[in-house]
Order: C-alpha cells, then sequence, then structure tokens
C-alpha cells in the first residue's frame, strides 16, 4: 500500500509539472492567454519617435473598402496627426455602403468610437476590437448587427480581417495609446478616398446622401489633421457642433463651426455632382434623338412601301341592278 501511495503521489507530482509547462508556453503559441501583450517591435517604436509621436500618444484609424487598406494615423507633439502606418486588408464582406441588418454580411461604414472594453484580447480570430457597430446613426436609422470586428486572420463576415501579424501591431498601438491616458480611438470607414471626382463617379448610388455625409468628417480631418468631434441629430452625422452636451438624434441639428476650406470642397463636390448629372441628362437626350430619328426613317421607308405595292389599290363597289 505505501508503494502504491509513493506511485499516486508521484503521478500527481508529474501532472502538476505538466500543467504549469502548458500554461508557460500558452504566452508564446496562437491562442495563448498572452497574445494581447505582444510589444511593439523597437522598430516601430522608433519610427514612431522619428515622427515626433510615441506609443501612448492618440490615435485615429481610417479603412477605405475600395482601396482594401487600413491607416493608423498618430498625434504628433505639433498636435497634428500623422499617417504612421498602412495595413493591407485581407478580406471584408459585402458591397460599397452601409451596413443595414444583421445578418447581410455588409461591412460597417461611418464614424465610431473605440473604448478599452471594446478591445477583444481572446478572440477567436487572434486578436480584435469592436467597432461599436450599432452607433447613435446606425440606432437612429433602425439599423442592426452585432461583433462587427477588425480581427486577425484572414475571413470576414462583416468584419475586417488584417491577418494575425497585422492585427498584433494594430492591436499593441491602441494597447499603448489606451496605456498613455486616452479614453477612446476614432475609427472612421469610407467606402472609398473621398475625392469629388470619387464621388461624382457614384452620384446614380442610393447611399450618396449618406457618402455625402461622411466626406464632411473626411474632409475635416484632411484638413485640420485631428479627428472631428460627431455626434448625430436631424437622423445624420454632425461635425464639431457648436454644443456642450450630447444632440438628440431626431432633434434639430445646432450651429457648427465653419471652416471656409470645407465649405469650399463641398462647392467643388456640388459642381463635380452637377456636371456629372448635366452630362447624363445630354446623353440621355441625344440618346432621345437617335431613337426618334431611327422611328421617323422607319415610319418614312414604311410609307412608301405602302405606295408602290405595299398595299392593293382599293376595288370600287359594284353597281346596284335597275329593277
Amino acid at each position: 500500500m505505501i508503494a502504491s501511495f509513493f506511485h499516486r503521489l508521484a503521478a500527481f507530482f508529474i501532472i502538476v509539472w505538466v500543467g504549469f509547462g502548458l500554461a508557460a508556453c500558452a504566452g508564446f503559441v496562437k491562442g495563448g492567454d498572452n497574445r494581447h501583450n505582444i510589444p511593439l517591435a523597437p522598430a516601430l517604436v522608433k519610427a514612431l519617435h522619428d515622427m515626433g509621436s510615441s506609443p501612448g500618444e492618440a490615435m485615429v484609424i481610417r479603412i477605405f473598402k475600395t482601396e482594401e487598406i487600413l491607416e493608423v494615423w498618430k498625434r504628433t507633439s505639433s498636435g497634428q496627426y500623422k499617417l504612421f502606418k498602412t495595413y493591407a486588408i485581407c478580406a471584408y464582406s459585402g458591397e460599397l455602403g452601409p451596413k443595414m441588418k444583421e445578418g447581410d454580411y455588409q461591412s460597417p461604414e461611418g464614424f465610431y468610437t473605440v473604448t478599452p472594453g471594446l478591445m477583444n484580447p481572446k478572440s477567436n480570430y487572434f486578436l480584435a476590437f469592436n467597432t461599436g457597430f450599432p452607433n447613435k446613426f446606425d440606432r437612429a436609422h433602425g439599423r442592426t448587427g452585432s461583433h462587427l470586428m477588425v480581427h486577425g486572420d484572414c475571413k470576414s463576415v462583416g468584419c475586417y480581417a488584417m491577418t494575425d501579424a497585422g492585427m498584433a501591431e494594430i492591436y499593441a498601438l491602441a494597447r499603448e495609446s489606451f496605456k498613455g491616458g486616452n479614453p477612446n480611438f476614432q475609427v472612421q470607414i469610407f467606402p472609398f478616398r473621398m475625392t469629388s471626382a470619387s464621388l461624382a463617379a457614384h452620384a446614380s448610388s442610393p447611399h450618396l446622401s449618406f457618402w455625402q455625409n461622411i466626406k464632411e468628417g473626411y474632409d475635416l480631418f484632411d484638413i485640420n489633421k485631428a479627428p472631428p468631434a460627431w455626434d448625430v441629430c436631424e437622423q445624420r452625422y454632425v461635425f464639431n457642433p457648436m454644443a456642450s452636451g450630447p444632440l438628440d438624434e431626431m432633434g434639430a441639428c445646432p450651429p457648427v463651426i465653419q471652416n471656409a476650406a470645407l465649405d469650399a470642397r463641398k462647392a467643388a463636390d456640388s459642381q463635380a455632382l452637377s456636371n456629372v448629372m448635366a452630362l447624363a441628362d445630354r446623353q440621355a437626350s441625344e440618346q432621345a434623338a437617335i431613337r426618334a430619328r431611327g422611328e421617323a426613317v422607319n415610319g418614312f421607308f414604311s410609307g412608301i412601301g405602302n405606295m408602290f405595292g405595299g398595299q392593293p389599290a382599293p376595288q370600287p363597289a359594284a353597281a346596284t341592278p335597275v329593277q
């Protein structure tokens, strides 16, 4: 019995030792509990310092569907943001346009705010953060959906998949930004680079008014090199509103901080759209004129055919005999 007891005791210690060994390895394999603490590579830290920033500085993420890229912007010592690094999107699902409802396999578009609570260090897709969909704008339009992530791997059902290597860096940049005291970071998601030309090229899209709305935020970031404050009123985004508190998403919009450069871009957008619509009207008129000429020519030759044997000449009626 004594020998049996010592055998069981030895087996117990072996199991405990193996367990500790496996726990220690877990931090160094995919899916391990320590993957969210992968440090930034020294080269990335140096690149941040070289551009006048640091790992703890604020950040902004911009996503472009057509170009299939994700940009990380970092705040610099000047107070403005500079593009730090661009990552290729490995996969996203759906088409151009916002997400409408749960199960439509559509990746979202719009402006989102990511807080530490939306970070997912134990994602089934390596690492992830939740975009925060549906946000205030989405809810104002009755849009539904859940777990819309930016994550690792290379497959998507409404998310943006960045590969494990890319997501490791993006996650670490977000983690260090939070550690620097920043309460959140802004995620801006667009269908394409929001130029006047690209907007005009999609003038016939049912999403045009939505894209015009979010282009205001795109332009303000491009002009000021700082993320615009955003809220929702009248069921639309409003940027840099002159208001002291949250807005009623259905209520009237307050005045916004005026920006001459933004007004100039809006005017350029309107002109580009007017040019496209005028061209479409001109082309439609030309096509209508071509059809009308074709119908007139066909009618002319049809009439000539009727005159020259197309139809037999009418016969005179027979005379009634005299009784």
